[in-house]
């Protein structure tokens, strides 16, 4: 059994004792059909569901959950938690016996060995529904279906039109990392504002350069960072910062944890900000100015890095078929629809990314667009290195080697060689 690493440390024994007597998945090695469930199974069963908000999704959750419990006649115990709180208070039920139906995560990492596999419920061929990419995250080593990617994030750059417009600077259809970083510059330059450029302090961002430069902190075999390749990567950034093109003391102001540049940008002080889809929602009603999502640069290769949320449901579950249905039903392309439009996110399901989803208004519209278009072409090892259960640790690594770079306490060079070999460390930590 892979052990588990971060905040599951702390009670990982005692999760996986819990877990060693939770009954096992249905053990049928035949192929498994879709069941055709009749709500009248389900008919006065009550299902818990730990929930994380970003916000505008929250609604919309409500909404589905009380179709839900109309449909099957059933009451569905919505537990809303600070996203900061979830693994922790997660790992806390599961070690108490007192295990929730059903969660959104982030990560599988902390929990792989207490989830229902969903194929004798959902069926063999359920899982076919959905892009290839986000289910490298939901799959157990024996290939079981663990939980069901339920919308996609997709990192990239917003740009503020009218320091574009005032400083004479086209944004371009495409560009290059240098093509971007010029162009931001130039404005910043033309206009006063303090930065060129920002981004948030985050690894899963600093992620999305190294992957266009076309190296990754992770693959299925485990390290797959070239050192020299992220150097060339990264070497920009650190450059800006020393330059004051980009603002150092935000990066170095928060220790190890995540930072988001999102002020920065919403002040008028950066033309560009590396984020992602999720803050669409709020640029749409808080923006001051015009703004429009670019396409990512490229250097090696295009796209941009994938992340996500995640549908799952425990062994523990005192009704495992109520849980699984509760997956399907949220997760199927009229719900899924509905959920996405209104969250801001990005749709898991094949049909959808063919279709496209239509947005509540026409500048979100046309950001979505956007990211829709740089995620058919992110390179597949994207969604491998995020999904692979060592990221979270490995992206607080590459933050913190960042970090001792802009502070002047190593070169980036150094830092990074280091960074390799705490990456075969985490690796290695959880192959035990």
């Amino acid at each position: 059994m892979r052990r588990r690493i971060g905040a599951a440390l702390a009670v990982g024994l005692a999760v996986s004792l819990v877990a060693g007597c939770a009954p096992g998945p249905i053990e049928d090695d035949s192929p498994q059909e879709v069941q055709s469930m009749d709500p009248a199974d389900f008919a006065g069963k009550t299902l818990t569901y730990m929930y994380f908000t970003d916000g505008p999704d929250e609604q919309a959750t409500r909404d589905l959950v009380a179709q839900f419990e109309q449909q099957y006649d059933v009451t569905v115990d919505l537990e809303i938690l600070p996203y900061a709180d979830m693994v922790t208070s997660t790992l806390n039920r599961l070690s108490g016996g007192n295990a929730p139906d059903v969660a959104r995560l982030t990560s599988l990492t902390d929990f792989r060995d207490d989830l229902l596999e969903l194929d004798p419920y959902l069926g063999d061929d359920y899982a076919d529904q959905f892009l290839p990419g986000p289910l490298e995250a939901v799959r157990s080593d024996d290939g079981a279906l663990l939980a069901v990617p339920s919308d996609l994030t997709m990192n990239g750059p917003f740009v503020n039109l009218d320091l574009f417009e005032r400083a004479g600077v086209p944004v371009p259809e495409k560009w290059t990392w240098d093509e971007m970083i010029a162009a931001a510059t130039k404005v910043k330059e033309a206009t006063g504002t303090p930065y060129a450029f920002a981004m948030d302090k985050s690894g899963h961002r600093l992620s999305t350069v190294l992957s266009e430069y076309g190296t990754y902190l992770l693959g299925p075999d485990g390290n797959a960072l070239d050192v020299d390749t992220a150097v060339e990567a990264l070497q920009p950034l650190v450059d800006m910062m020393a330059d004051d093109d980009m603002p150092a003391d935000f990066w170095l102001g928060s220790g190890s944890r995540y930072a988001g540049a999102n002020e920065i940008f919403l002040s008028g002080d950066a033309p560009v900000y590396l984020s992602g889809n999720w803050q669409v929602a709020q640029f749409a009603k808080n923006a001051g100015f015009s703004w429009a999502v670019a396409p990512n640069p490229c250097a090696e290769q295009c796209g941009g890095f994938p992340g996500g949320k995640f549908m799952a449901a425990f062994r523990e579950s005192e009704n495992p078929a109520l849980a699984a249905e509760f997956l399907r039903f949220m997760n199927d392309t009229e719900h899924q629809e509905t959920f996405v439009a209104t969250a801001g996110a990005l749709s898991t399901r094949k049909d959808l990314s063919e279709t496209g989803v239509t947005y509540a208004d026409p500048v979100t519209q046309t950001a979505m667009d956007t990211f829709r278009a740089d995620l058919l072409i992110t390179p597949e090892a994207g969604f491998a290195s995020n999904a692979n259960p060592a990221f979270a640790a490995a992206a607080t690594d590459l933050v913190e080697a960042v970090s001792l770079v802009v502070s002047g306490q190593t070169d980036l060079r150094s830092a990074l060689t280091t960074l390799d070999g705490q990456i075969d460390d985490l690796v290695a930590e959880l192959d035990r």
